[in-house]
């Protein structure tokens, strides 16, 4: 099995940093590959630095304009240039049995709800999840609730988006996850 892990470019607390670490390396232990931005900048850096000391097997995938600005990761075994952050994201689907969100930004939120969406649209049944560092995903998990509430979002979406703190809760939300139904589905004749 391999993730994609997004996550930030940025370093966060120190509290993260070290999570974000532990949950890296658990990976690597149970097995799991790493799909990611191929970045070695903040958060993106540690989850390979970590995954890649406990002997993990970890895949970048990173566009041209990100080389140039000297942002690649130099110590990754396999590190996939592509022109553009949207074959990033189809490449990292492609690569990926499921999708990840730590800590970050808007691109870390950008990269989650496509993914979440993709698979709301029929284009994939692979599962999305939130690990939830010191509560960081919180306040969205309030927002989200919120638009179920206000009819926005069915709530079997909802249900469908993981929400974990750790390695083995990870593994066991993807062991037992039911992809729901797609939300268009054609109208029979």
């Amino acid at each position: 099995m391999r993730v994609a892990v997004f996550t930030g470019s940025q370093s966060g607390p120190p509290s993260h940093r070290s999570a974000v670490a532990e949950f890296a390396a658990g990976l690597a232990r149970a097995g799991v590959g790493i799909v990611y931005g191929g970045g070695r900048a903040g958060l993106m850096g540690v989850v390979a630095d970590a995954a890649l000391a406990a002997g993990g097997d970890v895949v970048g995938v990173i566009p041209q304009h990100l080389v140039d600005d000297e942002l690649a990761h130099p110590g990754l075994p396999q590190l996939e240039v592509v022109a553009s952050m949207h074959e990033r994201k189809a490449r990292m689907a492609g690569l990926a049995d499921a999708f990840v969100a730590l800590p970050g930004a808007a691109g870390t939120l950008e990269e989650l709800f496509e993914a979440w969406t993709w698979g709301m649209l029929g284009l994939h049944a692979k599962p999305a999840v939130l690990v939830d560092v010191d509560g960081f995903w919180q306040p969205l998990l309030a927002q989200l609730r919120r638009m179920v509430d206000d009819g926005y979002l069915d709530g079997r979406r909802l249900d469908a988006l993981g929400v974990v703190t750790g390695v083995a809760e990870l593994l066991a939300f993807v062991e037992r996850y039911e992809h729901p139904a797609r939300k268009w589905a054609p109208t029979p004749p």
